[in-house]
């Protein structure tokens, strides 16, 4: 068990995620300039769906989806798919794609903060210095959009109202982090791709020009399907508040995206809010968490491998790759680096 590091595969699979979204954001604001914030969402959200159903795995590698997950899976629709995207195209049209690619620093915030309440993860007094400093930057930002005029602002309270909507997204998508990624990613895709595109019809949006509409399923199946994925494989390594913490890296990624397609817009309260943001994403990766800890008796069915001291039941022959079925868990006392993940929900004084 020497060298079983969750933290270290669920950092790089978060990073992966935050770079495909955080150059997402100034490919949406470009694409869907004079489209309708329901149709862009909805070829966003269509083009995650189709991207996911190539992703499935058989049952053999990865949990089923299960029935009981509907409303689970209905409300991140809502939050991740309808409200937060449509809040997000609506925003990026009335003010600097700089300042909104930072803005979503503030997803981390609220998904630290809901994975704190919901699923008891660890607040210590580092995690909770660095919630304050990516508030104390999104402040910046705002009151720099609000020097900037009343329109710029109200777009930043409409990306900031995105990153509220998919922090409880990322909350909720915690609770299946553990079944097939791609299953979990298509549900959620189609459900929200259907709502916003009817609603779209419903208030007649104009209809997109075809090249308009290929490159923005083309990010969504990138930027947000192929994201989600491996957003949710980070949250199943290290848990939901972590992941949301690394994947605070995506603005600045967004930002520097932004500023290489010609956005030169800011002023020194952007820069101080950018590395007000830095420095709190930077204290939130490079926490740890060692101790002396119980495992309970535990059964469940996730994709798993052997050889990370929590798999320890036999197979004949014992298979080398990754594989899912129903296992139990055996009561046990041990002490090592560990993250909120499935095995270590532990609660703490």
């Amino acid at each position: 068990m020497n060298s079983y590091s969750p933290a270290r595969n669920g950092a790089w699979l978060a990073l992966a995620a935050a770079a495909l979204f955080g150059l997402s954001t100034p490919l949406v604001q470009q694409f869907g300039q004079g489209l309708g914030a329901f149709t862009t969402a909805g070829l966003l959200y269509l083009g995650a769906a189709g991207v996911a159903f190539w992703q499935r795995q058989p049952a053999s590698r990865e949990a089923r989806v299960r029935r009981g997950d509907a409303l689970r899976l209905l409300s991140m629709a809502f939050f991740g798919a309808v409200l937060g995207p449509v809040a997000l195209a609506w925003g990026l049209q009335r003010t600097s794609g700089t300042s909104a690619s930072l803005m979503l620093t503030l997803e981390a915030v609220f998904t630290a903060v809901l994975a704190w309440r919901m699923y008891g993860e660890t607040m210590d007094r580092r995690v909770a210095a660095a919630l304050l400093l990516l508030v104390a930057g999104g402040g910046a930002l705002v009151f720099e959009q609000g020097l900037a005029g009343g329109n710029q602002m109200l777009g930043l309270l409409a990306v900031l109202g995105a990153t509220a909507a998919w922090g409880l997204d990322n909350s909720l998508s915690r609770g299946v982090a553990e079944r097939d990624p791609g299953q979990v990613v298509l549900y959620k895709s189609a459900l929200g791709a259907t709502a916003t595109l009817l609603i779209a019809l419903a208030v007649a949006e104009p209809l997109p020009p075809w090249r308009a509409a290929v490159a923005l399923l083309a990010v969504g199946a990138t930027g947000y399907g192929l994201s989600l994925r491996l957003y949710l494989l980070a949250q199943r390594a290290f848990g939901a508040g972590r992941t949301g913490s690394v994947f605070g890296f995506a603005p600045f990624i967004g930002a520097l995206g932004a500023w290489a397609m010609g956005s030169r817009s800011g002023t020194w309260w952007l820069a101080l809010g950018a590395a007000l943001m830095l420095l709190g994403v930077a204290l939130h990766l490079f926490e740890t968490h060692d101790h002396e800890h119980i495992h309970e008796w535990l059964e469940h069915e996730h994709a798993h491998s052997h050889g990370d001291g929590h798999h320890l039941h036999t197979h004949d022959p014992m298979p080398k790759q990754p594989h899912s079925h129903w296992h139990e868990h055996p009561p046990m006392q041990h002490a090592h680096p560990h993250v909120p993940d499935a095995h270590h929900l532990h609660t703490h004084g």
